[in-house]
């Protein structure tokens, strides 16, 4: 999806009229300033000269996608009525007089005109972000300071040796750090085993779409190497992990899970995987996702739930909760726009983090929502969240959302004095092992206090901005029609979510942001007089509203609804206040007990 630069050779003249929306002066005795017909006009002359050196370069290196969406474009029919404006209406949801109907049928192509210089310009690279960018922390407003995180220089004690070869399959990073660090097993021999099991778990869950073999190892036997020689990069050091199949990686497929990126080679890294280098872990699968970063299918089949394989494990970080509840990887990396991360986690019975919106830099990660993406680690254990966590955290100067915000990953839980806000009417029908939260929660020293959180709209107007930003960050496949290339073509999947957000008017996108502001501000009131909230992952609407508003969330194992379907309880908090959550959600885990539970996977 790379544009050309629409750059104008230097020894071109432009034409008269061209110099005329240069001057835009009249002669005397005319009024000094243009009509905005006339305006436009000579604003789409520009274009025409912009677009016919930015065509030529197009051609010169055999594309056409300058043309494409234009073209689309030029060939619509210029004949537009009052009629036409009448069935418009019913999309737009506004209602006109036939006079005003007929005026705006003779002006309105003064849009298209803008509209088709647009297009003209080429198409846009994936990572291109708007120029308005979306920050979480309101004007005046900085992050909470939060002793706790002093409690980070502790650490709790590890087994001196793993008792049995399965226990390395299902040991947290912490675990499986401090035996790497004492010697007591390799990091070629982690990666082994994880490259078996992924190996003997594609037939039935279908979660790699990459498999990293060779790379894997040869990273593995560079780490042991490091060790030996006294050289130590951190925590990660030697640890083998998956990848969304959405962040690049040089000279290895990144695929978006999409049919018509299946060949797509990236030629340099992601930052997230820069980092993660960096900190010492493993590369061993490019994990599966939803097409385009939404659901369970992609275009090698649908990943499963290693729980019940005859369910999906949900989207769209799909293969990288799949990979960690099966015993495959000790951690993965996910995104999340809008609840990427929580969804199969909950199913997959695994441990989410979805940090604060900006901590993580997200250049080299396929972009759905710029305002509203997300990147996160996926675990078996709340405190190795954080322990990944600290490895990726930071801005880069090409994500214009991303900042740097300091953070030390908490090794002990802590819940005692912390308030736990949390509305009744959110466990009423949910499951029994949520209510066993909340009970283990106050059982590990927190203040649980009763609130009753009433959102100041319906968090669906949330959306809109969503899928306008989809909608724009995928528009040459809807130009091109090659979103009929998708294996998933139901009125939900995004082809048709893509089409239909053509017809999302402008104005109320620009309303819509308004209002995400107000849910900003609302949200600082609700977490006003508490450390954090804690509900069932999928409650109140909040899922929605703490995406579009950046919050940072904590999904971890509550229990089983049934053995074979574990469930989830979740933990939002402050902006940028990641140890908290990680800190509250670690003591709650202790008490609950029931993360060490693995799934039976008798087809392994």
């Amino acid at each position: 999806m790379q544009g050309s630069s629409g750059a104008s050779p230097t020894n071109r003249r432009p034409s008269v009229q061209v110099r005329y929306a240069c001057n835009m002066v009249k002669t005397s005795g005319e009024s000094q300033i243009p009509s905005r017909r006339e305006f436009v006009a000579s604003l789409a002359a520009l274009s025409a000269l912009a677009t016919s050196s930015a065509v030529m370069t197009s051609h010169a290196h055999g594309s056409s996608n300058a043309l494409d969406g234009a073209n689309s474009l030029d060939k619509l029919d210029p004949t537009i009525s009052a009629s036409t404006i009448a069935e418009a209406e019913k999309l737009a949801g506004i209602t006109f007089t036939q006079s005003e109907r007929e005026q705006i049928a003779r002006s309105v192509s003064e849009h298209l005109q803008l509209f088709s210089a647009r297009a003209r310009f080429g198409a846009l690279d994936n990572q291109l972000a708007p120029a308005t960018v979306f920050r979480v922390l309101l004007p005046g407003e900085s992050p909470l300071p939060r002793a706790r995180e002093m409690m980070a220089f502790s650490s709790r004690k590890q087994a001196n040796a793993p008792s049995s070869d399965d226990d390395l399959d299902w040991a947290s990073v912490e675990q499986l750090s401090a035996w790497l660090h004492a010697g007591t097993v390799s990091s070629r021999t982690l990666t082994e085993r994880s490259l078996a099991r992924l190996k003997k778990s594609q037939d039935t869950l279908h979660c790699v779409i990459t498999l990293l073999e060779e790379h894997g190892l040869q990273e593995a036997d560079a780490r042991d190497a490091e060790l030996k020689a006294g050289k130590s990069r951190g925590v990660l050091h030697g640890i083998p992990y998956g990848l969304k199949d959405l962040f690049d990686t040089a000279h290895i497929k990144t695929t978006w899970g999409a049919e018509p990126w299946r060949d797509r080679v990236p030629t340099s890294d992601a930052s997230v995987v820069t980092r993660l280098r960096a900190a010492g872990a493993v590369l061993v699968a490019k994990t599966a996702l939803g097409a385009l970063a939404y659901g369970d299918i992609w275009f090698g089949g649908m990943c499963r739930n290693p729980w019940n394989p005859e369910q999906g494990s949900s989207g769209s970080s799909a293969g990288s909760a799949a990979a960690v509840a099966a015993g495959c990887v000790p951690f993965a990396i996910g995104t999340e726009t809008l609840g990427s991360i929580i969804s199969p986690c909950t199913r997959c019975g695994t441990t989410g983090l979805r940090p604060t919106f900006g901590r993580i830099a997200r250049d080299g990660a396929m972009a759905l929502c710029w305002s509203w993406d997300k990147v996160g680690p996926i675990t078996r254990s709340v405190i190795d969240t954080g322990i990944v966590l600290e490895a990726i955290n930071g801005a880069s100067d090409n994500d214009a959302s991303s900042v740097t915000m300091p953070f030390i990953a908490p090794r002990m839980p802590h819940a005692r004095a912390m308030r736990l806000g949390y509305d009744p009417t959110w466990f009423e029908g949910a499951p029994d092992a949520c209510r066993a939260a909340l009970d283990a929660a106050r059982t590990c020293g927190a203040v649980l206090v009763e609130k009753t959180i009433t959102p100041p709209a319906d968090p669906s107007i949330l959306l809109t901005s969503l899928m306008s930003e989809a909608a724009a960050a995928f528009e040459e496949m809807t130009r091109n029609s090659s979103d009929d290339q998708l294996s998933w073509q139901a009125d939900e999947a995004w082809p048709n979510s893509f089409r239909k957000s053509w017809f999302i008017p402008a104005i109320e996108l620009v309303q819509a942001e308004r209002v995400r502001r107000v849910f900003m501000q609302w949200m600082r009131t609700v977490l006003s007089d508490c450390d954090a909230l804690i509900l069932p992952p999928f409650a109140g609407g909040m899922l929605t509203i703490t995406n579009a508003t950046g919050h940072p969330t904590l999904c971890l194992r509550a229990g089983f609804v049934a053995p074979t379907q574990p469930t989830s309880i979740t933990l939002i908090g402050h902006p940028f206040d990641e140890s908290t959550l990680i800190s509250l959600g670690a003591a709650i885990e202790a008490q609950l007990d029931v993360a060490t539970k693995r799934p039976a996977m008798l087809w392994l």
